[in-house]
């Protein structure tokens, strides 16, 4: 029914080498070879015998090829990095890092970016800190690296989730985050949505992040998505759906995507009431989603619990405002890019868009 609901919606030639002469085997081949040899064979056998480990111990460092391999140093890092910042996890930082530098501290030296992070020196004058205590800010020192990377993601992530909220951009909070870094908060707003330059660095970074995913299980309490119970009354007095949660195509556009809630069939003027309490974060009138409310309800088992109400045709509450579930919000409507009056309701969880239908009380 609505037109906003839908917004989830970089070889020269090679110069010809001179011939090598071919010469006999020298001392190495005669003397050292055979012994590596053997050692490999030593190797295998004990491999093969599961002793492997005792017999040639590993460094203590991270194997970028290994799965979910990370020093375990470097674990409290990436947890506190991003602690602050419910839309980046552990494993997408590492996963960042991962792509960035392959865990090496001088892949990026000749280019001049320094450190697992790949920091310029620019970057490093703005997001870099003596996170570690030992007396210097570096982007050399993996602790003060990762944490600065995650202090850019959360500064980004914010950007981006207030450029949603006010219907600017759609999409996955997770993509926009990744583009805005790669790309430029700026590119982002000017496409509205991920940057196409963007698509093969959100898409490498999200596949190595599932290598990085026992990283997360500390502290991240589960799944996204997992619904803790009907614990949100109903926004309008008839939920009566007319538009579900899911990918549909646009009424409009004719663009098929996922639509990021439910319509309610809601006459014009209708009362609109909070789903729970909490705390009014927007409330304004935007260009996609009309008189658009968001209101913040704390958090449930550790997660971010959101609700928003678009298209209204009148606002009843203000930033800062603290409300209880029934408190009145406003008045249904056809504001913004919409084709009748209706209430479209949405339920974010950690940054993520969510079904509501389930979070919703079976007796509203």
């Amino acid at each position: 029914m609505d037109e906003a609901a839908g917004e989830e919606t970089v070889e020269g030639s090679r110069e010809e080498r001179p011939k090598r002469v071919r010469r006999g085997p020298g001392p190495f081949t005669l003397l050292v070879l055979p012994g590596l040899v053997a050692l490999v064979g030593v190797a295998g056998f004990l491999a093969y015998n599961g002793d492997l480990a005792d017999a040639w111990p590993q460094g203590g460092g991270p194997d970028p090829t290994a799965t979910t391999d990370v020093d375990a140093a470097y674990i409290p890092w990436l947890r506190k990095a991003v602690a602050d910042c419910t839309v980046v996890k552990p494993s997408v930082l590492a996963a960042q890092i991962d792509r960035l530098s392959g865990w090496n501290n001088d892949a990026g030296a000749l280019s001049g970016e320094k450190g697992i992070a790949a920091f310029t020196d620019a970057g490093w004058k703005k997001w870099g800190k003596d996170d570690d205590g030992n007396g210097r800010s570096s982007p050399r020192d993996p602790a003060d690296a990762l944490m600065a990377l995650g202090r850019q993601d959360c500064s980004l992530a914010e950007k981006v989730t207030d450029l949603r909220t006010e219907g600017v951009v759609t999409g996955d909070l997770v993509d926009l985050t990744l583009a805005a870094y790669v790309s430029g908060t700026d590119a982002v707003v000017k496409a509205g949505r991920v940057p196409g330059d963007a698509e093969a660095y959100i898409t490498e970074v999200k596949s190595l992040s599932s290598r990085y995913e026992a990283v997360d299980r500390e502290s991240s309490g589960g799944a996204v998505n997992q619904v803790p119970g009907a614990v949100l009354a109903g926004p309008v007095g008839d939920l009566t759906v007319t538009s579900p949660y899911g990918s549909r195509e646009h009424p409009l556009t004719g663009v098929t995507k996922l639509h990021t809630g439910v319509d309610f069939a809601s006459p014009q003027g209708a009362q609109v009431s909070a789903a729970s309490k909490g705390q009014v974060v927007f409330a304004a009138m935007t260009k996609a989603y009309g008189n658009r409310v968001v209101i913040d309800h704390g958090t449930i088992d550790g997660k971010r619990l959101q609700t928003t109400y678009s298209h209204l045709l009148a606002l009843q509450v203000s930033v800062g405002q603290a409300v209880d579930a029934g408190t009145p919000v406003g008045l249904a409507g056809s504001t913004g890019l919409s084709t009748g009056p209706h209430l479209h309701f949405e339920v974010i969880l950690d940054g993520y868009y969510t079904d509501p239908l389930p979070w919703l009380s079976p007796s509203t």
